[in-house]
């Protein structure tokens, strides 16, 4: 009898779901200064890694599907380091292969992700429409009027959403990393910002503002866009990754001015680098962006400035910022302890850092110390 009863059991849990999730959908708390769970109302305090490329410059589609367990030893490595967060640049031409085509296979392999990230415990913030391998942007696209451009990047966001919408592990979508409202139209045509590090990580929405206002062309777009995306997901949190000069005002300015597109996001993004030039500087832009919802810290590191430095601003940040998310390239602290240079000591003590602040770098808006 207890032999039957045994394996009657073990046959209903084998039809079970293999990775039952226990993670809850993330939503902004009451005060639009932080963010819960969405059922049990915890705190939830953004703390994670852009996961843009490896050690090698390679982004995330040039081998997720030639070498995933390459992947799963990835996410559990930044589970292990503290992780909650994983913000994955999602590449434009590998989605779409015409302004009415997906490519299948990288829905499939996106859809693997969510169930890994499920798996894992992370949160993803699927940031989309990358152009950062500008030889691997298709010429039909780069050769769109804006109308025709902001429609096919409608339709990869309306593509995604719909297989984002089926899973808890869905943080946000960030509409694009670092867009750019040109400030006079563009006589070159070209829709990408200078090259950094090998990649183009900047990208215009516009050539031609005409007798338009700047910000009037950034509300449009992420209207645009995110009406997309609620036609397939009508919950998950839409942002959009600003560069820290996006106040107006400011000199030079990205368009994206806080307090004009904050009624259309569910919380503002920054990219802040800390200088030991100019300390203060990063800090008054960040104070700027505090228009009433939670602001998030999405890229960070001791670039510019040393470890100490960095901690300080880390610690100054407490105050305002709502979460926080550095980088990570593939390898542990330990194999950058073997290297020498900059970017080696760098990347480790940023690491060594996170690793160790986790548990309790948190805002005091979110019961944190």
């Amino acid at each position: 009898m207890c032999d039957r009863l045994f394996l009657a059991v073990l046959s209903i849990l084998l039809l079970l779901p293999a990775h039952a999730s226990d993670l809850e959908r993330i939503r902004v708390d009451s005060d639009q200064q932080g963010f819960v769970t969405e059922t049990s109302g915890k705190p939830f305090v953004p703390w994670g890694f852009n996961y843009d490329h490896d050690d090698d410059g390679k982004l995330i589609e040039d081998y997720w599907e030639s070498d995933w367990p390459r992947v799963e030893e990835d996410f559990r490595e930044m589970k292990e380091l503290g992780a909650n967060v994983v913000r994955v640049h999602l590449q434009f031409n590998r989605f779409i292969e015409s302004p009415t085509q997906t490519n299948e296979n990288s829905f499939r392999i996106l859809k693997d992700l969510l169930d890994l990230a499920e798996r894992v415990g992370l949160y993803l913030n699927l940031t989309g429409l990358g152009c950062y391998h500008k030889q691997d942007t298709p010429k039909w696209y780069d050769a769109m009027t804006e109308g025709e451009r902001w429609a096919a990047q409608g339709f990869f966001w309306r593509e995604v959403a719909k297989v984002g919408s089926k899973s808890p592990a869905m943080f946000c979508y960030d509409l694009m990393n670092e867009p750019i409202v040109p400030g006079k139209k563009r006589e070159d045509r070209d829709w990408l910002g200078p090259e950094f590090a090998g990649k183009y990580f900047v990208q215009f929405i516009t050539l031609d503002i005409g007798e338009r206002k700047r910000e009037e062309v950034a509300r449009e777009w992420i209207k645009t866009l995110k009406k997309e995306i609620r036609k397939e997901d009508p919950k998950t949190l839409v942002t959009v990754g600003l560069v820290p000069w996006s106040l107006k005002g400011s000199g030079m300015s990205s368009g994206f001015y806080p307090d004009r597109i904050v009624d259309l996001l569910d919380f503002l993004c920054i990219h802040a680098y800390p200088k030991s030039d100019d300390p203060g500087e990063v800090m008054e832009r960040l104070e700027g962006f505090q228009v009433g919802k939670p602001v998030v810290i999405e890229e960070t590191f001791p670039l510019h400035c040393s470890i100490e430095e960095f901690e300080s601003f880390m610690e100054s940040t407490r105050g305002v910022a709502a979460g926080w998310i550095g980088f990570y390239w593939g390898e542990k602290p330990e194999v950058y302890r073997e290297r020498e240079g900059f970017a080696a000591d760098a990347t480790l003590q940023w690491l060594e850092f996170f690793e160790k602040n986790g548990p309790t770098f948190k805002s005091p808006f979110q019961g944190g110390p």
